[in-house]
């Protein structure tokens, strides 16, 4: 999840998963795939660092994970 602020300055967390589209038009809209939009106080260069950063926080914890060991075949 990433923490974006409202114009009223309340914080909440989006799924960036399920971002469809970040415009700036002044304001930063963020438009979801059903179709929810949310106008937040970041900028849309700031919206999508913190998208980039959410993402490669999941590959390194992917790739850190440990792997279970492969069953050995039979002869």
């Amino acid at each position: 999840m990433i923490v974006v602020t409202r114009l009223n300055r309340t914080r909440f967390a989006v799924n960036p998963d399920l971002v469809e589209r970040i415009q700036a038009a002044p304001d930063t809209t963020i438009t979801m795939i059903d179709g929810a939009t949310f106008i937040v106080t970041e900028t849309m260069d700031q919206v999508i660092e913190q998208i980039t950063r959410f993402r490669a926080r999941v590959l390194a914890a992917a790739v850190a994970w440990p792997l279970p060991a492969l069953p050995e075949e039979d002869g």
